[in-house]
């Protein structure tokens, strides 16, 4: 424990982290843009009755809304100006990365660089207007249709309300996307992670808070919650080992003649993740989930009718929902990995370099070797993922759990703390770098 303990105050480093004043800057605008975050998620929509659709929400806590709440960080169920949350840019690049492997021109963008970059990105923006707006405008009209136990919903519905929803849902997202990317470039981490991230947190402690309740009450047994800490623990203990786990191929280059000094060969690793698509399927697979399945929970009237039917088989839990759920993930593992990296530009480089793997020739067979060994990890990534998503659905379906217990939160959650922890440290190891620099100048000076 000691051990860990020193090799843990090792890596931050608390006096380095004192001195870096740059991180200092950017962990406290992170901080500040976060804070801006959630004050949105506070701010209510005009014209609807909060009371009402508070009630709703208690009724439907652990369902389709209850899960769609947990990504908005509560926005939803308070029907705020960032109710749609970050879900329209993120089906905006789904669309996106769908069509740079059909269509010539965006895959043209795509290897021109930064340039490329920031066209695609402008692409996205537009996108997510167009998506944005079709969404507020369905949910405005869904929310006209709903009557609580105190009445309508929707004070004064109407198309002045539908097209006032509309537009401020649009601009309350078109913000969050801003946001992300400044917390991007001038913060520290994944903007767009990041705002997921805090809604997650924001959510942990009225949940935790209303098992414990369930508990006191008697109404679930303290078995049934040590159970659900341990394996929320477990998750997170697979998660880690699985994001951390890679497979090295090895790399050797040959003995070359430069002039008239020769360089011995060299070996290194070509590191391969067995999880190459990271949290990206999940959040891809919930996000075309949920659009459905919430204009199908806004409107099932009575109960009766198609709307209700579709409601129920794609509610969590259900046997087509679980089908559709794992048949997503799988499809967006293979396909997102397939995008991040292309075994036949790996091979090329390695050929120019003068690389090979050892027993295998170089060119068109190294680039067969690596998709093989890629598509194995792939799908062990993908079965990963379906197991750490699909486990606490069950679970909560099943067990009646008062809130949504999601993997993929779980996901988002530990890949973001991971990889904000990362770059931490490699700020505090730059600033570390820079003072001995500094430090051996002006021992040089003073010699």
């Amino acid at each position: 424990m000691t051990s860990a303990a020193e090799r843990l105050a090792s890596n931050i480093n608390l006096g380095v982290l004192g001195r870096a004043t740059e991180l200092k800057k950017r962990l406290w605008f992170v901080v500040g843009a976060l804070i801006v975050y959630r004050i949105g998620t506070y701010i209510p929509l005009p014209g609807v009755d909060t009371h009402v659709l508070g009630e709703m929400f208690k009724q439907n806590s652990g369902g389709v809304l209850g899960m769609f709440n947990m990504f908005t960080g509560g926005a939803l169920s308070r029907m705020t100006i960032f109710a749609l949350a970050v879900m329209p840019y993120i089906s905006a690049s789904i669309i996106i990365q769908l069509m740079t492997s059909v269509s010539d021109s965006l895959a043209a963008l795509k290897k021109e660089g930064e340039a490329g970059r920031r066209k695609i990105q402008q692409y996205t923006r537009y996108g997510t207007v167009l998506l944005a707006g079709i969404q507020g405008f369905g949910i405005a009209v869904g929310l006209e249709s709903m009557t609580g136990a105190s009445g309508p919903l929707v004070m004064e519905p109407g198309l002045f309300f539908r097209i006032s929803t509309m537009v401020t849902l649009t601009g309350g997202t078109m913000f969050i996307m801003w946001l992300g990317e400044q917390i991007t470039s001038r913060g520290i981490g994944n903007g767009i992670s990041l705002i997921i991230f805090t809604g997650i947190v924001a959510e942990l402690p009225s949940a935790l808070a209303s098992t414990f309740e369930l508990g006191r009450r008697g109404a679930m047994s303290t078995e049934f919650i040590f159970l659900l800490v341990l394996l929320a623990l477990a998750l997170i203990a697979f998660i880690v080992f699985i994001e951390r786990a890679q497979r090295r191929i090895l790399i050797q280059y040959p003995k070359r003649q430069v002039g008239n000094k020769l360089y011995a060969g060299d070996n290194s690793h070509l590191p391969l993740k067995m999880n190459s698509s990271g949290v990206i399927p999940p959040i891809f697979a919930s996000s075309l989930l949920l659009f459905p399945m919430t204009i199908a929970g806004f409107n099932v009237g009575d109960g009766t009718g198609v709307m209700a039917q579709v409601a129920a088989y794609l509610a969590p839990g259900q046997p087509l929902y679980l089908g559709l759920y794992v048949s997503a993930i799988i499809f967006f593992s293979f396909f997102y990995t397939s995008v991040v990296f292309n075994p036949k530009d790996t091979a090329e480089m390695l050929k120019k370099n003068g690389g090979f793997i050892p027993g295998i020739r170089p060119g068109q067979n190294t680039q067969e070797y690596i998709d093989f060994v890629l598509t194995r990890l792939t799908v062990i990534g993908a079965a990963y993922l379906s197991i750490v998503c699909v486990a606490p659905e069950i679970l909560t379906s099943s067990y009646s759990v008062p809130f949504h217990l999601g993997g993929t939160s779980l996901l988002i959650v530990v890949n973001v703390t991971m990889d904000t922890v990362t770059q931490i440290q490699s700020h505090l190891f730059a600033h570390q770098y820079e003072g001995l620099i500094r430090k051996s100048r002006l021992k040089g000076r003073k010699r």
